[in-house]
């Protein structure tokens, strides 16, 4: 009751409301914005990472295994290996891709028929023509699949024709020699990363061995696993189905680097919140210091009357703690819900200021992504208490501390 009235009290009684409220609302949006930021953090790492490798793979076979003619018996051991969802042989190659009057680099993938329908971040994402016929015809045919963006630029659709040109095609008595041939394309997809949309193009596995001259033999297998973050426990078991020889890699191991520094910003930025709201609740000293001093004589009366020092104690440690407290909750609220209606509230001020504040081509991403992680929530949320907590001990252990007889000496 006596913390409740000194917080509410009016300044011409020796409140503090209007530092109480600043102090709440410092505490209420650092709070926030932790919880927003490193929620889109999250959000866009999952996003970030169920792109990458629903595109890619999770484990790659490459070596002596790759030009065994029993290849494809090693893709089905592989494919028995608990966990393992997918494994198909791919080739991947540079090419230059030209179209009505545009030209641009791209990557070409030959990829089995089967393999492709079964890779449902492109198979499910088909924006013009379909998947039927590809890989229909000798040698897989020439039917190919153009990424969204590389077909916009290129100036071609569905049934158009594509003219690829492999830099080392053809071999010859002088060398290798360019090769150039004129395919149809069958379909385009989307998989809302532009490095992807702008960039690849699929082909059937058969033909892609021919344009590149690769006669059998195939690049690596790549494997897709049923929980990624698990693909390195699951090497061993991979490299035993493949067989001696086989040289099994994981895609920590290709994109260390991204994904390193991805882990770094991460945690350095969750460090630089956490000291903002340290800082926040910083406030709350120097409110409490301001109480502790206007309510000198009241702490002086309430000893004479039989208050211990811990009861004072308890008093301004309450008023403080509730401002921590209230300012948390506060700051939980709004950034949970922020989080959680983030798109709306992208498409709200796209709409009010007419700009695009995601650009997919900068951002990779097409949306701004957002991930409650709770287990975070909790830790941020026991982190500001903690702190509302720490910063009020002090004065409140100066009141606890105040001798009466020198509080009401000149009163």
């Amino acid at each position: 009751m006596l913390a409740g009235r000194y917080l509410r009290a009016k300044r011409s009684q020796g409140g503090v409301a209007l530092i109480s409220i600043i102090s709440f609302i410092g505490i209420m949006l650092a709070v926030a914005v932790l919880i927003i930021v490193m929620s889109v953090m999250n959000g866009f790492r999952a996003e970030l990472l169920g792109r990458i490798l629903g595109f890619n793979g999770h484990l790659f076979v490459t070596g002596p295994v790759l030009d065994r003619p029993d290849r494809d018996a090693v893709v089905g051991k592989i494919v028995k290996v608990p966990g393992v969802r997918q494994a198909a042989p791919i080739i991947e190659a540079q090419a230059i891709a030209m179209g009505p009057g545009q030209i641009s680099g791209a990557i070409v993938r030959g990829i089995r028929p089967q393999d492709l329908a079964a890779t449902k971040l492109v198979a499910s994402n088909i924006t013009r023509g379909s998947l039927r016929s590809f890989g229909l015809g000798e040698y897989g045919g020439d039917l190919v699949v153009v990424g969204q963006r590389l077909a916009d630029s290129l100036g071609v659709r569905p049934g158009d024709p594509l003219t690829l040109i492999s830099p080392a095609g053809g071999a010859t008595a002088f060398g290798g020699t360019p090769l150039q041939k004129t395919y149809t394309v069958a379909a385009t997809f989307t998989v809302g990363m532009s490095q992807y949309d702008q960039a690849y193009i699929y082909m059937p596995l058969a033909q892609a061995q021919l344009f590149f001259g690769r006669d059998s033999g195939v690049d690596a297998i790549e494997i897709k696993v049923d929980d990624p973050d698990k693909a390195g426990l699951m090497k061993p078991a991979v490299a035993q189905a493949a067989g001696p020889g086989a040289l099994v890699s994981d895609w920590t191991q290709r994109d260390s680097s991204f994904w390193g520094a991805l882990k770094v910003e991460r945690n350095v930025m969750r460090l630089i919140l956490m000291l903002l709201v340290a800082i926040a609740a910083m406030n709350i000293i120097s409110g409490l210091v301001m109480l502790v001093k206007n309510k000198g004589r009241d702490i002086a009366i309430l000893r004479t009357m039989g208050a211990s020092s811990g009861s004072i104690m308890r008093i301004f440690f309450m008023s403080g703690a509730m401002v921590g407290v209230l300012g948390t909750a506060a700051g939980l609220l709004v950034g949970v819900l922020v989080s959680l209606y983030i798109s709306p509230i992208q498409s709200f001020v796209e709409w009010a200021t007419g700009q695009n504040v995601f650009s997919s081509d900068v951002y990779f991403l097409s949306r701004l992504p957002a991930k409650v992680d709770w287990a975070e929530v909790g830790l941020i949320t026991f982190w500001a208490l903690a702190m509302s907590f720490i910063a009020t001990l002090p004065p409140a252990w100066r009141a606890s501390r105040l001798d009466p007889v020198e509080a009401l000496r000149y009163e």
